[in-house]
C-alpha cells in the first residue's frame, strides 16, 4: 500500500510517498481502509521535530482519518467489517491503517468521509475548551483569535451553535468575511487595529468572557488584558511560533483564569467524556449545525505541498488528503 514518509526531520518537501507493507489487524485491533485523512497546523511542526510529541522515524503525517473497517483482530465486538468509522491516530496519510478498535467511532450515512476526516483534532479540541475547561454559558461572549484556521474555524462554528456571541479575529478583511459566514457576531481586523481596544469596544467596556488563543505571540497578553472580570483565557497552542510569558498581575486583578487546553491527554486520560463530545459533535454535524469548511481535497502525493500551504497560513478551514 501507498503511505506518505518522514523518514528525516525537516520541511515538507522532504516528504516521500513509497510502498510499504500492508498492516495487519492484532488483538483488539482493526485495520481501516483510509477514505479521507485530515491535515492539520501541528503537522507541520511534527515532520519538523518541533511539537511536544515526537514519533520514530519513519512516520507517517495527518492525525485524524474517516474510512471503513476492511478487517479485525481477535476479540473486537466494537465493529465489524464495511462499518463506516473515524479515528484519531499519528500516521494516517496512508492507504490503511491498524488501530486499536475501541478508539474508533461509527460515523453516520448523512457525515461524507472529507467531513468526518476534518473534525475530530479541530472540533474535539474546541468542544473540549468550551465545554470542559471554560464552561461557557449562551450569551456569554467568545474571541477566537487565528479566526479563519481550522480550529479557528471550528471555534467560530461551535461558540456560534451553543449560544456564545462570536467576535472573531484575523488578520485580513477575507479571512474576516469568511468568519462571518461561519456565524461570528463581531469581527478584529488585529494587522489593522489595536486587538485590545477593539475587544473592549465591541463588549461597551466590559471584556470578553472567553478568550480562544490557537495563536500565541505578541496577541495574547493583548487579548488577556481585554478578558471580564471572572473571564477565561483558553491556551490552545502557539501557531505564531512564540510562547508568551504572560504577566500574572493580569489574572490577579481580573480574577481571570487561564486555562490550558490539551485535547490529545484529555482523549487518554477522560476517554468517556471524550467518546460524550465525540457523539454530540457528530450529531450536530449530521444535523447540519456544524460542517467543516474544507479548503481543498489533495491526494497523498500533494502532501507536502499541502504542508506548505499551512505552514504559510494561506488555508481557510481544512485541508483533506483522500488515498
Amino acid at each position: 500500500m501507498k503511505a506518505v514518509l518522514c523518514k528525516q526531520l525537516g520541511p515538507p518537501e522532504s516528504l516521500v510517498v513509497e510502498a510499504i507493507a500492508t498492516p495487519v489487524a492484532g488483538p483488539g485491533e482493526a485495520v481501516v481502509g483510509i477514505e479521507a485523512a485530515g491535515l492539520n497546523f501541528f503537522d507541520t511542526l511534527i515532520i519538523a521535530g518541533k511539537y511536544q510529541e515526537k514519533p520514530a522515524l519513519p512516520f507517517s503525517p495527518a492525525a485524524e482519518f474517516c474510512g471503513r473497517v476492511l478487517s479485525l483482530g481477535a476479540g473486537v465486538t466494537t465493529c465489524k467489517p464495511g462499518d463506516r468509522v473515524m479515528g484519531y491516530a499519528q500516521g494516517a496519510a496512508r492507504e490503511q491503517i491498524a488501530i486499536s478498535a475501541a478508539s474508533l467511532f461509527p460515523v453516520p450515512d448523512a457525515v461524507p468521509a472529507e467531513i468526518a476526516a476534518a473534525l475530530m483534532v479541530t472540533y474535539g479540541t474546541t468542544l473540549h475548551a468550551y465545554r470542559d475547561r471554560a464552561h461557557l454559558q449562551p450569551g456569554e461572549t467568545v474571541a477566537v483569535l487565528g479566526a479563519a484556521g481550522g480550529v479557528g474555524q471550528a471555534a467560530v462554528e461551535l461558540g456560534h451553535a451553543l449560544g456564545a456571541r462570536v467576535i472573531a479575529c484575523a488578520s485580513s478583511e477575507a479571512k474576516l468575511a469568511f468568519c462571518r459566514e461561519l456565524g461570528a457576531a463581531a469581527t478584529v481586523d488585529y494587522s489593522r487595529e489595536d486587538l485590545k481596544e477593539a475587544l473592549k469596544r465591541l463588549t461597551a467596556g466590559k471584556g470578553v468572557d472567553v478568550v480562544y488563543d490557537p495563536v500565541g505571540g505578541d496577541l495574547s497578553e493583548a487579548a488577556l488584558r481585554a478578558t471580564a472580570w471572572r473571564g477565561r483565557f483558553l491556551v490552545i497552542g502557539f501557531a505564531s511560533g512564540t510562547i508568551p510569558k504572560m504577566p500574572l498581575n493580569l489574572a490577579l486583578l481580573k480574577g481571570c483564569d487561564i486555562v490550558g487546553v490539551f485535547w490529545g491527554e484529555h482523549t487518554r486520560r477522560e476517554p468517556e467524556r471524550h467518546r460524550a463530545n465525540m457523539a454530540e459533535l457528530l450529531a450536530l454535524t449530521a444535523a447540519g449545525r456544524i460542517k467543516p469548511h474544507i479548503d481543498e481535497v489533495l491526494p497523498l502525493e500533494r502532501t507536502g505541498e499541502a504542508l506548505q500551504r499551512l505552514a504559510r497560513r494561506e488555508v481557510k478551514g481544512k485541508l483533506v488528503l483522500r488515498p
